[in-house]
């Protein structure tokens, strides 16, 4: 029964060595290197992006807190802009002019 149970154990260690291995081998080619790449990207971009949206809504809360500190002091009460970016996205794009010819 002992060797039966270390037979089944030297075969689960087997296997998973060898895909490991395999695994191994797979991320040491071009396709693989290529592959976490492309994931490291990806994920530098989602940091990225939300590191910028995290800092819009860091300036748009101290904005508030200026204009609130402004009214409090002064008295006057400005009409509050949308923000710098949001009338940005609300601008239209423009495109070059293709030359027909």
């Amino acid at each position: 029964m002992r060797r039966l149970f270390w037979l089944g154990v030297g075969v689960v260690a087997g296997v998973a060595l060898s895909r490991k291995a395999t695994e191994t081998a797979r991320q040491a080619t071009p396709a693989g290197l290529a592959s976490n790449l492309g994931e490291a990207v990806r994920e530098l971009a989602g940091a990225v992006g939300s590191f910028g949206a995290e800092v819009r809504a860091g300036m748009n809360e101290r904005e508030q807190e200026l204009h609130d500190m402004v009214e409090e002091r002064t008295g006057v009460t400005a009409p509050r802009a949308e923000g710098r970016h949001a009338a940005a996205a609300r601008r239209p794009v423009r495109r070059a002019r293709r030359a027909e010819g």
